[in-house]
């Protein structure tokens, strides 16, 4: 016979856990004494929220769902944020809760929430687990939902009694399968509507961020020569570095890539997900557009493809690049000017020797200081904006950020599980002052663990993004100014290396330093936003415009 703790913590074994994130208490310590005793690491967090943040991340980049674990009611509840950071942003992600005794209760409903039910919207699976003897069986069915396409978020609730009991039961281990492929009509018919059109251009979504399909999509542009541009989180899925490369759909409307859009007549979307902004407005009849995906198209007034290949994404654009060849009426002179001129721009731009920094200076420093498989995780914030725009990914999940959820306080977190899960590279955080402080209780988590990390802090004493809004829309400043600590004090208080520019062309050489130096360093940037308002609404406008 087997302790259900015991059996637990066997089945996330058999499913690869390697670290699990998070906040045991006394209804978990049962599954604590069997996590002491396996093979799996336990990464003890300050916050639920982050260790939540941190199991996603972990899921994000090896494509198998991280594990966090937390107590029941308040530890529970802190979780919620984490779960749709997970869910909207397709990251696999398992989240273990303890409850109180099932059988008996000499507590009534003290910190009693029924986060079963809580979790049921912002999940793929919720389960309490009510006998020892279906462990196995929830366990790999969790692990199951959360890591097939689209991955997401599940959760498990393991009661005090039922993880004491007794059990002969046995992991079940991960069975192997294989995505369905598209139909082949499908394929001949997008092959033929890309080869009949005079300016195709190639789209690259959250859904194509896997390996497999990086590499398929990279010898589809290398044979047929047809440009791309991506959206937020299909970022360096291709090389940015590429000549065929338009850009990143990373603001609104009105950029040069937006140019290019326009002048398509037929766009092939590679693993669009809906919920991304859309970087396109679709009108009918104006061009064609290919969905490509694991599943059919979510249609609504913005999104409407005349032609859908559903199955493997991979599989359906080797498909495709088997299918076509060069055409010899495809016309792509104006998508080369649009790039021409993006590029000059984002030169233009990056010398800015203003203090307190431009963001477009920032990213461009940071650019220089960054290898092309480090990794720069982003919390939320204006310079966001900027970072998907020009920063140039080398390949893919070198840039992480959130364009799902969206949400503050994930940067340090997800830098934190970046370096766990990559020790090899240089990981960067990135995070507005407003942002940092949501987590910055995890610079102690960093240090206690031995990572070398670095954490750019950009400060502005406000709320940015909204404040610049605010001001966008000429609405009167109110409720956006905020005070912060002496962030180096901050810094060395946790055990970190605290650092100040007092200049642009001081912040270089520094974040060289520190990337380069074991242990944790925390740089202290003053960053200026109230010329972006002229950049993104008057100076990019005009000067896209002017490609035409």
């Amino acid at each position: 016979m087997t302790k259900a703790s015991d059996l637990f913590v066997a089945a996330l074994e058999a499913h690869g856990t390697e670290y699990v994130f998070g906040i045991p208490g006394e209804e978990n310590l049962d599954l604590l004494e069997s996590l002491r005793r396996s093979s799996i690491r336990l990464v003890l967090t300050r916050h639920e929220q982050a260790a939540g943040f941190m199991a996603a991340t972990y899921g994000r980049l090896t494509g198998r769902a991280g594990v966090c674990l937390s107590t029941l009611g308040p530890g529970a509840t802190n979780l919620v944020t984490a779960a749709a950071y997970a869910q909207l942003g397709a990251m696999p992600m398992l989240m273990v809760t303890g409850q109180k005794p099932i059988r008996s209760s000499r507590q009534g409903h003290f910190q009693i929430v029924d986060v079963v039910d809580m979790m049921r919207p912002l999940t793929k699976y919720t389960r309490q687990i009510v006998s020892a003897d279906s462990i196995p069986a929830r366990v790999r069915e969790a692990f199951r939902r959360a890591e097939q396409e689209r991955p997401g978020a599940v959760h498990l609730e393991l009661p005090q009694d039922v993880a004491g009991d007794e059990t002969a039961a046995v992991p079940i281990p991960a069975s192997f399968s294989r995505r369905p492929v598209a139909e082949d009509k499908a394929v001949a018919q997008a092959a033929e509507a890309i080869a009949r059109a005079r300016h195709p251009l190639l789209m690259i979504g959250a859904g194509a961020n896997r390996k497999t399909t990086s590499r398929m999509l990279r010898g589809f542009v290398d044979k047929l020569g047809i440009p791309f541009f991506s959206t937020q989180m299909g970022k360096g899925v291709v090389d940015e570095t590429h000549p065929l490369w338009l850009g990143n759909a990373a603001l609104s409307d009105h950029d040069f890539v937006h140019r290019a859009i326009d002048a398509a007549d037929c766009i092939l979307n590679v693993g669009h997900d809906v919920i991304e902004k859309p970087p396109f407005f679709m009108r009918k009849g104006r061009r064609t557009v290919i969905h490509v995906n694991y599943g059919g198209a979510a249609v609504d007034a913005v999104y409407f493809p005349q032609i859908e290949v559903v199955g493997d994404i991979a599989n359906s654009v080797w498909q495709l690049a088997e299918a076509l060849a060069p055409q010899p009426h495809w016309d792509f002179a104006f998508f080369d000017r649009v790039r021409a001129a993006l590029l000059a721009d984002m030169r233009s731009r990056a010398g800015d020797d203003r203090f307190p920094m431009t963001a477009p200076r920032l990213v461009a420093d940071v650019a220089r200081a960054m290898a092309p498989e480090d990794i720069v995780c982003l919390d939320n914030g204006l310079y966001k904006l900027w970072f998907a725009r020009d920063y140039r990914c080398r390949g893919p999940n070198t840039l992480l950020l959130d364009n799902a959820l969206a949400t503050m306080g994930a940067g340090l977190p997800s830098a934190i599980a970046a370096r766990i899960v990559h020790p090899d590279r240089r990981v960067l955080a990135v995070a507005g002052d407003g942002g940092f402080m949501m987590n910055s209780q995890e610079l102690e988590t960093a240090v206690r663990l031995g990572l070398d990390l670095t954490v750019l802090v950009l400060r502005d004493d406000a709320y940015g993004m909204i404040k610049w809004k605010q001001s966008h829309e000429d609405y009167p400043n109110f409720g956006m100014d905020l005070g912060n600590p002496d962030f180096v004090k901050y810094a060395e208080s946790y055990g970190a290396r605290g650092h100040r520019p007092r200049s642009a062309g001081e912040l270089l050489p520094m974040l060289r330093r520190a990337l380069d130096t074991p242990g944790v360093d925390l740089i202290d940037l003053p960053i200026d936003y109230r010329d972006d308002d002229r950049l993104l609404n008057e100076d990019i406008p005009r000067l896209s415009a002017a490609v035409q």
